[in-house]
């Protein structure tokens, strides 16, 4: 399976090239990367270009004007431009594990989206994962993250946890397989069949609110939180508003009291 594995980010750079280099050692090698950028500064695409360089897998800058927080119009025109038929939607602060991109590949499912977990690191481990630790897989041990700054119960049981115990975990999770941006994929169609993101909604659910459009289309989530794992880097979220929230979450709820299926503010304006 072909995979396009697309990563949003705005004016990040420092985490943007650890998420770089973790995608330089993926042991799945057939995908392509595409950098969907919400405005960023000329310093990011000046960090894309060198990466792309002689990077193992072919890499894409998508970006738009800096007209505030517009990251569902970006991620809109990188499912158009995908050049494959499955899609890994990830983050700019996410650093993925070795087995990230095939971890998606062996679970894929015709009918299914999936949806990953990750490990919200503090700001102090966060600061201290080298190019080094990234690449000799150092960062995903968890003696040494617990060595740096305490984890919480969930973290470890996802950093922590081998091939047996993920699959029991991910049985058992009580946690609703829900569509996350920083770890989730699914198949191409099945994202443009729904119209893509809901370009009105800002910071606070729009991933969420995708896939619930995507299951009122037929297609349901599959659990695999504690097999595909990202560690997501600590930041601040000064676009998170109230008001962003309430009108997102009034979205949703018209979304599930209505089955809505399709969006008329996505990839095409109007419904055809």
């Amino acid at each position: 399976m072909k995979i396009s594995v697309i990563v949003s980010t705005y004016n990040a750079e420092e985490w943007l090239e650890k998420v770089l280099i973790g995608y330089s050692v993926q042991t799945y090698k057939d995908f392509e990367l595409i950098i969907a950028d919400d405005g960023s500064r000329s310093s990011t695409k000046e960090l894309i270009d060198s990466y792309a360089k002689n990077y193992p897998v072919p890499v894409r800058h998508l970006w738009h004007e800096d007209l505030g927080y517009r990251r569902q119009e970006i991620l809109n025109v990188a499912i158009m431009e995908a050049a494959n038929e499955y899609i890994l939607m990830t983050d700019g602060d996410c650093i993925p594990r070795k087995d990230f991109v095939e971890i998606h590949a062996k679970y894929a499912e015709k009918g299914k989206f999936l949806s990953g977990g990750y490990c919200k690191l503090s700001m102090k481990l966060s600061s201290e994962i080298s190019k080094d630790d990234i690449l000799s897989g150092r960062c995903f041990n968890l003696k040494w993250l617990k060595s740096i700054d305490k984890l919480n119960l969930s973290n470890k049981l996802k950093i922590g946890a081998n091939d047996l115990s993920a699959n029991i975990l991910d049985f058992f999770s009580p946690t609703n397989a829900s569509f996350n941006n920083c770890n989730s994929s699914g198949f191409r169609e099945d994202m443009i069949a729904i119209n893509g993101y809901d370009e009105r909604m800002k910071y606070g659910g729009p991933d969420r609110e995708f896939g619930e459009r995507l299951e009122n289309n037929g297609i349901k989530g599959k659990q695999i939180r504690h097999k595909a794992i990202v560690l997501h880097l600590d930041h601040p979220r000064g676009y998170k508003t109230p008001e962003s929230l309430a009108a997102n979450l009034a979205i949703r709820k018209e979304v599930k009291d209505k089955k809505i299926v399709w969006t008329p503010f996505g990839i095409k304006k109007d419904k055809e």
